[in-house]
């Protein structure tokens, strides 16, 4: 594997380009600066405000583009002002790191080219020619000065990125008030979403359940008129065997309210008994080490079995992989169907898992194009 990768070199191309067009940038920042001064003190207050707010978006524009940070929010015309204030200094120093970076790699090919004739790096007009020490002495400092120049560029990258966090990134207000709206949405959508879920057991008890023992019911009561006794027998072997169907169905639903194996054996348990029950093909892969808490494995089940759920009912799916693995801070799970695609994400089960995720922070996708296959993917924080 090479030291230097392709990858490499474009993001160092990238991170110098940013930080020269900083450096210029900072230029014509101070030139501003001395006429903002000028024109607060002759009343000019509005187009100074709007002039730092537009080369404060210019800034902003500029680190996504080139130091990949991102900062949302707005910022007022005095907060922009006092960032450039302070911005120019980070630019300048940029440009000072790119002028040493520079007068090193000029230094460089002058001393290359005095090693090639023979001559010393040390004395240019030396008699004796190349002394041992040269090679030494240009290893050693030429080492140095490329060290120090790219940890201070490093160094301007990272100060511009946090700069243009505090001035030009939300307040500690505003993410307050911006997190203080999410929760509020997020108790609507529980709310909303544990409605639904009763629907849903209602409509499975009353569709499925009640009617096997409706039906059980009818058998008995006309295996108790008959007086054929083989009729009755007859009668009594469907109403066991339709007993055995609403029994299926109660399990079923009771499954799909709340596991027991969740709380007593884990996640792990869980998942493989509803791969189990699953009348396709369901191949699980689980690569977590350890327990965690019931906000993340309830969660993370019901995202698997509502997904499995959907993929047996409407994809034509002739397999089910079902994935749950721990990215960074997060459980992932995972759930992809071979089937037909298409599904709708603002459909009543698939928004309904998108709430419950949202609950407790995590982020739901759905990518189901129309030839398929459906990927449907949770990611649940668990630090």
């Amino acid at each position: 594997m090479p030291l230097v990768s392709g990858e490499m070199v474009r993001v160092a191309g990238r991170l110098v380009v940013g930080v020269a067009v900083g450096g210029v940038s900072a230029v014509g920042e101070v030139v501003f600066l001395i006429l903002a001064l000028l024109g607060m003190a002759v009343g000019g207050r509005p187009w100074v405000y709007g002039v730092a707010r537009g080369l404060a978006e210019f800034e902003r524009g500029r680190i996504l583009r080139f130091f990949g940070q991102a900062f949302t929010g707005e910022f007022s015309g005095e907060r922009a002002l006092r960032y450039l204030g302070v911005r120019w200094l980070v630019g300048g120093l940029g440009l000072g790191v790119l002028l040493l970076m520079l007068f090193g790699a000029v230094n460089a090919v002058l001393m290359l080219v005095q090693l090639a004739r023979g001559g010393s790096i040390i004395e240019f007009d030396a008699p004796e020619g190349v002394s041992w020490y040269d090679p030494v002495t240009y290893v050693l400092f030429g080492g140095l000065l490329a060290f120090v120049t790219i940890q201070g560029m490093l160094g301007v990258v990272e100060l511009d990125r946090r700069l243009a966090r505090h001035f030009l990134g939300p307040t500690v207000q505003e993410r307050l008030q911006r997190r203080v709206s999410e929760l509020t949405v997020s108790r609507a959508e529980v709310v909303e979403a544990i409605d639904a879920e009763r629907r849903r057991i209602e409509r499975d008890l009353h569709d499925g359940v009640q009617q096997r023992i409706v039906a059980l019911g009818m058998l008995l009561g006309r295996a108790r008129r008959t007086d054929d006794s083989g009729r009755a027998a007859e009668l009594v072997r469907q109403a066991h065997d339709e007993a055995g169907r609403a029994l299926t169905d109660l399990r079923e639903v009771t499954w799909r309210v709340y596991p027991i194996a969740l709380d007593t054996d884990g996640l792990r348990v869980a998942l493989e008994s509803l791969a189990e029950m699953a009348v396709i093909p369901v191949h699980l892969r689980y690569t977590l080490t350890e327990r965690y808490p019931s906000a993340v494995e309830v969660p993370a089940y019901f995202v698997a079995s509502e997904a499995v759920t959907n993929a047996v009912k409407h994809s034509g799916a002739s397999r089910i992989d079902l994935a749950v693995e721990r990215v960074g801070s997060a459980i992932v799970v995972r759930v992809t169907d071979d089937g037909v695609g298409g599904a709708d994400p603002r459909g009543g089960g698939l928004s309904g898992l998108a709430r419950r995720v949202a609950a407790v922070d995590g982020v739901f996708t759905v990518d189901s194009p129309p030839a398929g296959p459906t990927v449907i993917t949770a990611r649940l924080p668990c630090a």
